[in-house]
């Protein structure tokens, strides 16, 4: 399954794409975990010290609004990215 990651993460990820392996009964957070395996970097970006999703970085699978419950599937997509500001 493919990550995408959004500005200040991609610098902490090593890029702005990647794809993980997880089994076939895996959740939004294997998929996580599986991202942040070497990446400890981003780990700190987006974890708070709970192991909770900091609460102004978005995670998405395919898209849409994603929960560290909801199962994957090949093919998700999953992104994350800070918040967004302008005017």
């Amino acid at each position: 399954m493919r990550w995408k990651m959004f500005a200040d993460l991609a610098e902490a990820a090593g890029g702005r794409t990647t794809d993980v392996r997880v089994s076939s009964d895996a959740t939004v957070r294997d998929a996580l975990d599986a991202l942040l395996e070497d990446r400890e970097a981003l780990g700190d970006r987006v974890l708070d010290e709970d192991g909770d999703l900091k609460e102004h970085v978005n995670l998405l699978r395919n898209g849409s609004a994603a929960e560290f419950s909801e199962p994957v599937a090949d093919g998700d997509e999953l992104a994350l990215f800070p918040p967004v500001s302008g005017g």
